[in-house]
């Protein structure tokens, strides 16, 4: 598969392979770290956010606990205690406001994101994404990089109960999308999420922005970026 992935010219010859090896009949995203790569704004928000409470998260714990659950999840971990989902509202807010502020300056989509989205477009591949993230971070990206008009359906965190990597979030996206997990395709760069998805029965292809190849082995492939120039197997 590797070698005959990139030893094809285009790249619609690359995920018509790809799409074909796996039976694919939907491609599902994750959002941070995949669409785009703002993994090191999110750390860098975190440790600001946290600075005036003399709360240090290393980056270490940030992958291990953070990165890729809901700020639920997140804050509940930071803070060591359960909360009301009015306390818990009020921290995500303030951190992702600062986290949009922060991350304005520099957003874009992944290498070769868009040109990979046009081709599923016009080869009448749903589209769906599955996030732990907020709605105001969805539009936050949607108003600066183009690519609303390819998702026929838009899962977040307030859309679930059990967070990555219980496999609710992917389930939901297939079930709404009408397609078995078996035939869905999704895009990770988080272990939680790749664990998410696999254990909601679908094939998961790992992009390596956020985390080294050995964090991502559960996934059933590894690419670079969306130009799929790059591309390996976990065992690799």
């Amino acid at each position: 598969m590797e070698n005959k992935l990139n030893s094809l010219g285009s790249l619609e010859k690359k995920v018509k392979t790809l799409l074909s090896s796996f039976d694919v009949k939907a491609v599902i995203f994750d959002l941070d770290g995949t669409l785009i790569d703002n993994n090191e704004y999110h750390l860098k928000t975190w440790k600001q956010f946290l600075e005036k409470e003399e709360i240090d998260i290393s980056d270490e714990n940030y992958n291990k606990h953070i990165n890729g659950r809901t700020n639920k999840d997140a804050i509940e971990y930071i803070y060591g205690r359960k909360m009301s989902d009015a306390e818990t509202l009020e921290y995500t807010l303030e951190k992702e406001a600062l986290y949009r502020k922060i991350y304005k300056p520099f957003i874009k989509p992944v290498e070769g994101l868009i040109p990979f989205m046009e081709v599923l477009n016009k080869m009448d591949i749903p589209i769906g994404m599955a996030t732990s993230g907020i709605q105001v971070n969805i539009d936050f990206m949607f108003d600066h990089i183009p690519i609303k008009k390819y998702f026929k359906v838009i899962v977040n965190s307030s859309h679930i109960k059990n967070g990555k990597p219980n496999p609710e979030i992917y389930l939901k996206t297939a079930s709404l999308l009408n397609i078995s997990p078996g035939n869905c395709l999704v895009f990770e760069d988080a272990a939680v999420g790749i664990t998410s998805a696999k254990s909601a029965g679908m094939t998961v292809v790992a992009i390596d922005t956020t985390q080294p190849h050995d964090q991502l082995k559960e996934a059933d492939m590894i690419i670079h970026d969306f130009h799929l120039k790059s591309i390996s197997f976990k065992d690799s």
